[in-house]
């Protein structure tokens, strides 16, 4: 089926899911020219049946009785809020359907698996040098939606190094119940309902308490193979690591990262130390940081929080503090909107590619 100029059939897999749902509401803001949304829900486990319903959002509106090839033909995107099964077949298969002109964006970390590495275009189109802005059609049209933590952490260190080159960085991220999914904030809610009443606490999902507690690892491991201790929370750091290698590349020493649970619904909170080549004044560092999506406070202002942070899309950085026993190190606190980061990280990627999708 054939559209219009301008309007894009898109699909968008695990469409409930906190992702799926993010990813709609910031199409909607930012109007993106769809036509047509298929809405494919999926678990997140791979054995699980995925849910098809298809909702047409031209006039008039249809529903389809299930999603086949007749129904992927012609898309424009491929969203994954959620881990994909192999549909209708694999990624592959998708992507070079109909025209072969179809983008996949994953924001899951893990749909990428179904493809070799080097196919897939990590990117961040809000900063300098991303991947996308050389990317033509007839490449594969495989595109890796960086992790929120991956983009709060490039864009503060990437600003930084343009003006003082940056010599060593570590980043503790403070990682909300949201990220583990609906089950780690359904799980919280809980422990703080019950721990308040004097009941029994579950700990399917965090192995542990997490309500009013900070957790370096969840005890709820899953082992096997070579890997001793492997768990949601390693997975999430696995990936920051790995992204940050592949995306800053050589342009910064890749920093330092280290994850830990939070009693947090929403947002990101990340405490980023960085020493630069020469000791830089805080005034400045912040000048530096401060632009396109980026507020920094001063020291009369409160401090950012990821409870301020949520439902925006910027990242709130707070005034910038220098290491009494290092001249040349800097202390860095910000906060930043987890979902609605990648959601709009995600977007960005297919607003980039409009005119080349159809070129």
């Amino acid at each position: 089926m054939k559209q219009a100029l301008g309007e894009f059939r898109v699909a968008l897999v695990g469409a409930s899911t906190l992702l799926g749902k993010e990813l709609l509401t910031v199409l909607g803001e930012r109007q993106f020219p769809f036509s047509e949304l298929l809405k494919i829900e999926a678990e997140e486990t791979e054995e699980a049946e995925p849910e098809t319903p298809i909702l047409d959002l031209a006039e008039p509106v249809y529903e389809m009785p299930s999603v086949d090839e007749a129904a992927t033909a012609d898309l424009d995107f491929v969203f994954l809020a959620a881990r994909p099964r192999p549909w209708p077949s694999s990624l592959d298969r998708i992507a070079k359907n109909g025209e072969a002109r179809t983008a996949v964006i994953d924001l899951t970390g893990t749909g990428h698996e179904e493809l070799p590495a080097h196919e897939w275009r990590l990117s961040v189109p809000s900063l300098p040098g991303d991947a996308l802005a050389d990317w033509t059609r007839g490449e594969p049209p495989f595109f890796a939606s960086a992790h929120p933590a991956v983009i709060v952490i490039s864009s503060l260190l990437l600003r930084l190094t343009a003006h003082f080159p940056v010599k060593t960085a570590v980043v503790q991220v403070l990682s909300p119940a949201s990220e583990i999914g609906p089950r780690g904030i359904e799980e919280l809610q809980k422990q703080t309902v019950n721990l308040l009443s004097l009941h029994k606490i579950p700990t399917a999902t965090f192995g542990a308490q997490l309500a009013f507690n900070l957790l370096p690892r969840l005890s709820r491991a899953r082992r096997g193979g070579t890997t001793p201790h492997r768990d949601a929370l390693t997975d999430i750091e696995t990936r920051i690591r790995r992204e940050l290698g592949r995306y800053l590349g050589d342009r910064i020493p890749p920093p330092a990262v280290r994850l830990i649970q939070t009693p947090v619904f929403f947002s990101l909170a990340f405490s980023l130390y960085v020493e630069t080549a020469e000791p830089a004044e805080p005034a400045a560092v912040a000048h530096a940081l401060a632009g396109d999506r980026v507020q920094v406070r001063r020291l009369t202002e409160p401090p950012p929080s990821p409870a301020e942070a949520t439902e925006t899309g910027n990242i709130l950085v707070d005034a910038i503090a220098v290491e009494e026993a290092c001249p040349s190190g800097l202390w860095i606190w910000a906060a930043a909107d987890n979902m609605r980061l990648a959601a709009v990280n995600a977007v960005e990627i297919a607003e980039n590619l409009r005119g080349r999708i159809r070129s």
